[in-house]
């Protein structure tokens, strides 16, 4: 071999691992790219127990329910569909109704949302950039610039 072949080889040999990868890393996230949902979504699309998602929406007002020790229910809207959401553990600070939030969790047999993870805004004007596409995309919520 020549040296201008052997570089055309190594040129190949690099560009069809590229594509090998690129096609691996495409199949395994699938319909996963996007694993943000709103109610509105979950309702629409319809999401299978166990699986890991994020939700993603506005605490809906009176939803709030403290139980026992750190266990705590509510509901995330999108002024469209409601999702209750059960959570064990610590509220971040700003947490509150009518606000911003993120649950990271799986739906359980019954249809309710567990959530392992609850992330609130950051500040009065902080909405998570996810859900205030979303929710943009729907007409439901518009800046307030």
């Amino acid at each position: 071999m020549t040296r201008k072949q052997k570089r055309l080889a190594v040129i190949g040999g690099a560009l069809a691992f590229l594509a090998v990868a690129t096609t691996l890393t495409l199949f395994a996230l699938g319909q996963k790219a996007s694993y943000f949902y709103t109610p509105a979504d979950v309702a629409e699309k319809g999401v299978a127990a166990g699986e890991r998602i994020r939700l993603g929406g506005l605490v809906a007002t009176g939803s709030i329910a403290r139980g026992e020790g750190t266990d705590v229910s509510f509901a995330v809207t999108d002024q469209i569909e409601t999702v209750t959401v059960s959570y064990a553990g610590i509220l971040p600070d700003l947490f509150r109704e009518e606000q911003g939030v993120i649950a990271e969790g799986t739906f359980d047999a019954s249809g309710r949302f567990v959530a392992d993870t609850v992330l609130a805004r950051h500040d009065e004007n902080y909405m998570p950039r996810e859900v205030a596409d979303s929710m943009k995309a729907r007409g439901i919520w518009q800046d307030e610039e």
